[in-house]
C-alpha cells in the first residue's frame, strides 16, 4: 500500500515491496523481521517519507479444529500442504503445531503462484482438493480438482469453490471426502445390481429358459422386477444417510 498522509508518503508492504521503492533496510530491522518471523508473525515494513519507520507483526490464530483436521486426513492417507503469501518463518511457525514438515510448506507464494503449484502437483499425476476462504484463493480453488471454501469465505472463493461447507467447520472437510467417497461406491453399488437384474431378467423374459424348464417371464411379473430394481438402488442410495454427522 502507498498514500500520502499529511503530506508525505506512507508505504506498508513487505521489504521487497519496500525495497522497489527505494527504502533501505537496516540490520537491526531485518534482526527485529526474523525475530518476529520466527514467532510465527507476518511482518509489515512501514516507511514514511521514503524511510523505514518500523515493523507491524500480525499472525492468523489456528482454528479449534485445525489440528484434528489434518491428522484425520492425513490418517486417510492424504497428504497435507500449507499454500500460503505469507514468510516462509512465519508459515512454519503455523506449520510446526499442525504436524507439518517444511517440505509440507510452501510459502511466499503470490495468487497466480498457487495456481500454478496446483497445476505443477497435478502434473505429477496427483488429484488435489483445495481448500481456501480468501480473494487471493479463488485461483487456486479454480485449479484444483476439488475447491472447498468455507461458508464465511469472500464470494468470489464462494463462486470459484464447487464444495461450499455451510457449517465453517473444517472438521466438514474430512466429512466431505468420506461422502464423496461413499456417494462413488453406492453409485459402482447401484449400477452392478442394475446389471445384475437386466443381465438375468432380459433372457429370462426372452424365454432362454423356456424350452428346457417351462419358465417365462410375464409382462407383470417384468414390470415387478423392474420395480423391485428401482427400490432396492433407491433403499441403498439412501443408507448414504448413516456416513452423515
Amino acid at each position: 500500500m502507498s498514500a500520502q498522509v499529511a503530506g508525505q508518503q506512507v508505504i506498508l508492504g513487505t521489504d521487497r515491496w519496500l525495497t522497489q521503492q527505494s527504502v533501505d533496510m537496516t540490520d537491526a530491522a531485518q534482526r527485529q523481521a526474523q525475530a518476529l518471523m520466527a514467532a510465527g508473525k507476518t511482518v509489515v515494513y512501514v516507511a514514511v517519507a521514503g524511510k523505514l519507520a518500523g515493523l507491524i507483526g500480525v499472525q492468523d490464530t489456528l482454528r479449534p479444529d485445525a489440528k484434528a483436521t489434518v491428522d484425520r486426513l492425513r490418517q486417510m492417507g492424504l497428504r497435507v500442504v500449507l499454500l500460503t503469501g505469507d514468510q516462509r518463518a512465519a508459515a512454519e511457525a503455523i506449520a510446526t503445531p499442525l504436524g507439518l514438515t517444511a517440505e509440507d510448506v510452501l510459502a511466499e507464494v503470490q495468487p497466480d503462484g498457487k495456481a500454478a503449484a496446483i497445476a505443477q502437483i497435478q502434473a505429477q499425476g496427483q488429484f488435489v482438493a483445495m481448500v481456501g476462504d480468501g480473494i487471493n484463493d479463488a485461483p487456486a480453488l479454480a485449479q484444483a480438482d476439488v475447491g472447498i471454501s468455507l461458508n464465511s469465505a469472500t464470494d468470489v472463493a464462494i463462486e470459484a469453490a464447487e464444495i461450499v461447507l455451510m457449517r465453517d467447520r473444517l472438521t466438514d472437510v474430512v466429512e466431505s471426502i468420506q461422502l464423496s467417497r461413499a456417494t462413488f461406491n453406492k453409485i459402482r453399488q447401484n449400477l452392478f445390481w442394475a446389471f445384475a437384474y437386466n443381465t438375468l431378467g432380459i433372457p429370462i423374459a426372452a424365454g432362454v429358459l423356456l424350452p428346457s424348464l417351462g419358465i417365462i417371464l410375464s409382462p407383470a411379473t417384468a414390470g415387478a422386477l423392474m420395480a423391485f430394481s428401482s427400490v432396492s438402488v433407491v433403499t441403498n442410495s439412501l443408507l448414504l444417510r448413516r456416513t452423515t454427522a
